[in-house]
């Protein structure tokens, strides 16, 4: 018997990488008219941007359904395995409900955990859940261990435009306007499973500095944890901006930023250029 991670993929962990790390994936659909693509199977997060861009029209995104999780289930229960599978919070996704609809009859070696969180704050939610399960703990335990530190992850993102978000109707188009006359860049944070905005920033390095004293706010970085930056679109040169303007918070602390892209459950909202830090509080 073996214990196995079933993931979604709003942690934005790529396929490869979730092979790597030897975990189950449960790509959510993404849309662009009447097309439709497996979130990092036959898509990938560069494809995704090029198609965004080229496009200029904003693609919808469908949850995992209850069949594809039970599929899964079933795969596990007749080779003998548990698993814990970890979902992107059940308050921004159907994806969780849709796992619960199909643990009926799977729950002597199934068990679920709501991350509460999406993209990069799921990503090392789900990092911490390779490391339990290394260590030898059971899916039980790993997913009790999950639900004690979840609310320690904290997930700060700078988005470059308002573009997304009115197109998606999150916004009006008169606040785009303005904020984009005005180099308005929106901060977010995800708070209690649900988008939070931070404050409205002028310009790049003012949003990278509300970025580093909401870092400071939360107590600073658990290094012994996983955490991770990131990024949307094609081109990083935010990112490094953004590293390099908060140097003090890295320096000392660790000799490699782990950086991951951003894919289509967030990149759909936020467009390119947005960046994203997330860890576990100290």
């Amino acid at each position: 018997m073996s214990v196995r991670i079933i993931v979604d993929s709003a942690s934005d962990l790529t396929k490869e990488r979730a092979d790597a790390l030897n975990l189950g994936y449960m790509p959510l659909k993404t849309i662009f008219g009447e097309t439709e693509y497996l979130d990092g199977v036959t898509i990938s997060h560069k494809e995704f941007y090029e198609k965004l861009i080229e496009c200029g029209t904003i693609p919808t995104t469908s949850q995992v359904s209850p069949h594809d999780f039970e599929a899964k289930f079933k795969e596990v229960k007749e080779a003998g395995d548990t698993a814990v599978v970890i979902c992107l919070s059940s308050l921004l996704s159907g994806t969780y409900q849709s796992a619960h609809i199909a643990l009926d009859g799977y729950e002597d070696c199934i068990t679920l955990v709501d991350s509460l969180n999406v993209c990069l704050g799921e990503q090392i939610l789900v990092l911490y859940a390779v490391k339990l399960r290394d260590e030898g703990l059971s899916a039980k335990e790993i997913a009790e261990k999950l639900e004690e530190k979840k609310k320690d992850v904290c997930v700060l993102a700078v988005f470059d435009t308002l573009e997304y978000l009115k197109q998606g109707g999150r916004i009006s188009k008169t606040a785009a306007w303005a904020g984009n006359i005005l180099s308005i860049k929106p901060v977010i944070a995800i708070e209690k499973g649900e988008v939070a905005i931070l404050g409205k920033a002028r310009g790049s390095k003012n949003g990278n500095n509300i970025l580093i004293q909401e870092v400071k706010n939360k107590n600073g970085i658990d290094f012994s944890m996983p955490y991770m930056l990131g990024y949307s679109g094609l081109d990083d040169s935010l990112l490094r901006k953004y590293i390099a303007d908060s140097a003090d918070l890295w320096t000392g602390q660790t000799k490699e930023l782990p950086i991951s892209t951003i894919g289509s459950t967030i990149g759909t909202h936020a467009g390119p250029g947005a960046i994203c830090v997330s860890f576990f509080h100290k």
